[in-house]
């Protein structure tokens, strides 16, 4: 089989922080040709948790996003934890403590019954990062919500039916997020 990676010949960093480290780079193909620019970022890997209370109805939120400039549903979720933007070094470990911690921050609830469903790279075209996806089942309301300063929402409960309508309907909107839920809704709600 052919080698078809490519080589990365040169690499500029645009905006590196906290957040994020976008990148403008060249890159030689196999057959020795080079082209410019390719635009690369690191950012936080991230766990989703398809969570569903004591009577069946999943717990979402609704926030908003800056990218589509308009406030979403989809499932809690958030950024993992890393000492010094380690970010290639998550372990399934840490993302399974940031969901417990997220879903506990941004609903109030906590659950001990927990799978883990898949981890998928966020967006392999341009970014480095992984979405590690669980399954918070038979979740219960412990506490009131403890947002970080960035956050501002509100958390729901849907039926089944009235998730799938919202998914339909492009009403729930985070690719990841409808994934995940599609995996959950084939191997635990039968």
């Amino acid at each position: 089989m052919r080698d078809l990676k490519w080589k990365k010949v040169k690499e500029e960093h645009i905006v590196q922080d906290q957040w994020i480290d976008f990148r403008r780079c060249r890159y030689q193909f196999p057959n020795g040709e080079e082209f410019e620019p390719y635009y690369n970022y690191s950012r936080r890997s991230y766990s989703v948790i398809v969570a569903r209370d004591e009577n069946g109805d999943f717990i979402c939120v609704q926030q908003y996003r800056h990218g589509l400039d308009k406030v979403t549903t989809e499932f809690p979720a958030g950024g993992i934890e890393a000492a010094d933007n380690e970010y290639s070094k998550i372990k399934r470990e840490d993302a399974f403590d940031c969901a417990r911690r997220e879903l506990l921050e941004e609903t109030g609830c906590m659950s001990n019954d927990w799978h883990h469903i898949i981890t998928v790279p966020s967006y392999p075209t341009i970014a480095d990062n992984y979405a590690y996806c669980f399954f918070a089942d038979r979740c219960k309301k412990v506490s009131d919500l403890n947002l970080d300063d960035t956050e501002d929402l509100e958390y729901i409960h849907l039926s089944q039916q009235e998730l799938e309508e919202r998914i339909t309907n492009g009403d729930f909107e985070q690719p990841v997020h409808i994934m995940a839920y599609m995996l959950v809704k084939d191997k635990y709600l039968r």
